[in-house]
């Protein structure tokens, strides 16, 4: 994750004022809207809390940023259970992959105050957290809800093309279009992220896979051109996102920025790669 704080702290500002990352569709339109309402010491969940896809409709107001996970816990287990095996674990707690044992992390975004942020997912019946994380183990606000089976399951449209994670690795197009809807699927057994940055050629594409493959930190600062597209934060095995892309064309490095559990980032396993965004 240092390397993640390295990359995306200086940008993430600008990212998240330019608006929403993702652009709204006719088929998001269309789908049930759950909400997430962000407040510096709040989030409040509301529209649809049934089950089948829906379009998360994110905002922030009163924050700098920040991040906003829904966690699906496994049947009989609580928050609070959660909350106090992440303390009582020590450094141990701070992995996302510590939290498998309890439920699974189905969808991860950032937001700024004053903007939003758009997702499609599929949300099964179940007991959920909403919650913006904080900088140690536990979380700044968390709120609980339920999610009921609908008798008709609104159903997902279908992406136009699919990027998945995997140890260690990204499978997928690696040539995506403005406009297209992408789902960002996480089929590793490991915790993973999906993010890209900008360089300004295929050449500079090629030191920066070097550069994150040896771990140098600093060369990868002079090679980004620009703020990082951020299409999943750390999801679960088998969670997924889609979302349609609306980034700049032009050459990026796809990454994976988590750490195992020796402390090596997944870029240093080889999970980065070439791609390149077109109109």
């Amino acid at each position: 994750m240092k390397r993640l704080i390295l990359l995306l702290a200086v940008t993430a500002n600008a990212l998240l004022a330019a608006g929403s990352l993702i652009a709204v569709s006719s088929a998001q339109a269309a789908l049930p809207t759950l909400t997430l309402v962000v407040t510096k010491s709040s989030i409040t969940v509301g529209g649809s809390t049934q089950s089948g896809a829906v379009n998360v409709l994110t905002t922030a107001s009163g924050v700098k940023e920040a991040g906003v996970i829904l966690f699906l816990l496994k049947p009989g287990a609580t928050f609070t259970e959660v909350e106090n095996a992440k303390k009582a674990a020590g450094s141990a707690g701070k992995d996302p992959n510590f939290t498998s044992k309890y439920g699974s992390i189905v969808f991860d975004v950032e937001v700024a105050s004053g903007h939003s942020s758009e997702a499609q997912i599929y949300l099964q019946p179940g007991q959920y957290v909403a919650l913006v994380p904080g900088a140690g183990k536990g979380s700044k606000a968390h709120a609980s809800f339920t999610v009921t089976a609908a008798t008709s399951p609104a159903a997902l449209p279908a992406p136009q093309a699919t990027i998945r994670s995997i140890e260690f690795g990204f499978r997928g197009p690696s040539t995506l279009h403005d406009g297209e809807v992408v789902r960002f699927e996480n089929e590793g057994y490991l915790v993973h992220m999906d993010i890209a940055f900008p360089v300004k050629s295929s050449s500079d594409a090629k030191k920066a896979v070097k550069d994150l493959l040896t771990g140098k930190e600093k060369a990868i600062e002079k090679l980004a051109a620009g703020e990082p597209v951020a299409f999943a934060g750390p999801l679960s095995h088998e969670a997924f996102q889609q979302e349609t892309i609306t980034a700049k064309p032009g050459w990026y490095v796809q990454a994976c920025f988590m750490e195992t559990q020796d402390g090596r980032d997944h870029t240093r396993l080889g999970m980065e790669r070439i791609i390149k965004i077109t109109k």
